[in-house]
């Protein structure tokens, strides 16, 4: 029984040392709120509801796994709303200058 307790010992050892956690994706989080308040700001809702409403969604679930503290989740979602809302951006900025609709 002696020597099994140096093998428990070691097998727990190993199974500790290689979890490793994911850090916070704070930056992500932060460049997607960003691009968020930017799409915001040049109305993409009304513009470009499509990708607008895609990075909404992204944006809601990030928040949720990030309160879940499922970073990798969330930093999956937190990426892909920021692409949505930067391409809602784009394409709303495009159909105001098409429009006239004073930016």
């Amino acid at each position: 029984m002696r020597f099994l307790q140096p093998t428990l010992g070691a097998i727990l050892l190993s199974v500790i040392v290689s979890c490793q956690t994911v850090p916070a994706p704070i930056e992500d989080y932060s460049l997607a709120r960003a691009a968020v308040e930017a799409a915001r700001s040049v109305q993409a809702a009304r513009h470009s509801p499509g990708y607008w409403h895609q990075a909404e969604e992204a944006y809601r679930k990030g928040r949720i796994y990030y309160e879940d503290r499922d970073f990798q989740k969330a930093k999956e979602q937190f990426v892909r709303a920021r692409m949505a809302a930067e391409k809602a951006e784009n394409s709303a900025r495009l159909i105001r200058q098409r429009t006239g609709d004073v930016l």
